[in-house]
């Protein structure tokens, strides 16, 4: 089956490419932008990686970031990402950044995003690996914040398909970001939020997604098993969730997947990805591997997958006939 999982034409929706640091690459740019690191090799990083909860994982992901400085830092960030991804046949992607994580800390918007976007088009060429970016706001800054970010992001608006909610979702319901959102709407992009996992109000953030933001994506959202109502809704109106195993197994007490069949039973266009598989010992294909799926399963979340991407018909539509052709030679 793992054989199997290798050759499946692969779609992840939910990457955070800061998540793709790994501890090689940070070395890497710390040196080559003389920052001192509390770790004296790659395997005292790796084990200071110890988190039981969301918020002990986010202190050591914004510490990590420090190192990105510079346009290369981006464009090597996300190459290594693109190089990984290629390998385990990831067809296409769509990626999360986090640019208030770095203007909040004195990098230019343009350095991020410019670095990003090179990238992606020297991966797509050289490693036939397609991807768009999805620009997230920190749920734990103010919304004032958030929509002068927005605003900032206008001038590179065609390199960036939607906006994502990430962070410490604990008293940063959707709610407070719906003004964001709704000129996010009004300026052309699509809409994703977090409702993370086993977190304080998940059903009901759950619900002001669905009601207050309209979004047209959730990114994790297996806590809307509670509220069957909710569940039909999705159902109905086509929205995916984009759930993510490991990353589940190591804020939380499990991989959820029992839930995350459930909900695949029950007809939920779930997906399953990554996350910040630099943390999370886990890219798409482990992730895929930790479920436990069958063959048709398996094919299903890829077809889910690319259903649920933000690209033309006619693209997605490509890349189901190679996904149908691989199922039809395995």
């Amino acid at each position: 089956m793992n054989d199997f999982i290798a050759g499946l034409p692969k779609c992840e929706l939910h990457l955070h490419i800061e998540g793709t640091l790994e501890p090689e690459l940070k070395f890497e740019l710390a040196q080559r932008n003389g920052i001192a690191l509390p770790y004296a090799s790659v395997e005292e990083m790796r084990a200071a990686y110890a988190f039981d909860d969301l918020p002990s994982f986010l202190g050591v992901y914004y510490e990590g970031m420090r190192v990105l400085r510079t346009e290369p830092d981006f464009y090597d960030l996300a190459m290594a990402y693109l190089r990984k991804a290629a390998s385990q046949n990831v067809r296409y992607a769509e990626i999360f950044f986090d640019p208030q994580a770095h203007t909040s800390r004195g990098v230019p918007f343009d350095v991020v995003i410019r670095g990003l976007r090179r990238a992606l088009i020297d991966g797509h060429a050289q490693l036939g690996v397609r991807a768009q970016l999805i620009m997230c706001f920190l749920r734990d800054f103010q919304a004032e914040y958030a929509m002068a970010t927005l605003l900032e992001s206008l001038p590179y608006r065609e390199w960036i398909v939607g906006v994502g909610l990430d962070s410490d979702e604990k008293g940063n319901p959707p709610a407070k970001f719906a003004e964001v959102y709704a000129r996010a709407r009004q300026e052309g992009y699509l809409l994703t939020m977090h409702c993370d996992v086993d977190q304080e109000n998940s059903v009901e953030h759950i619900r002001q997604c669905l009601d207050e933001i309209q979004v047209d994506r959730i990114d994790h959202g297996v806590n809307i098993l509670e509220d069957p109502a909710l569940v039909q809704r999705v159902i109905d109106r086509g929205i995916g969730l984009t759930c993510c195993p490991i990353s589940n197994s190591i804020v939380t007490d499990s991989t959820k997947a029992e839930g995350i069949r459930k909900l695949l039973d029950l007809g939920v266009l779930v997906t399953i990805n990554s996350d910040d598989p630099a943390y999370f010992p886990g890219y798409v294909q482990e992730n895929l591997e930790a479920l436990e799926l069958s063959r048709e399963e398996l094919l299903q979340v890829q077809r889910n997958a690319f259903e649920i991407t933000w690209l033309p018909r006619h693209v997605k539509d490509g890349y189901l006939a190679e996904l149908e052709s691989y199922a039809a030679k395995s």
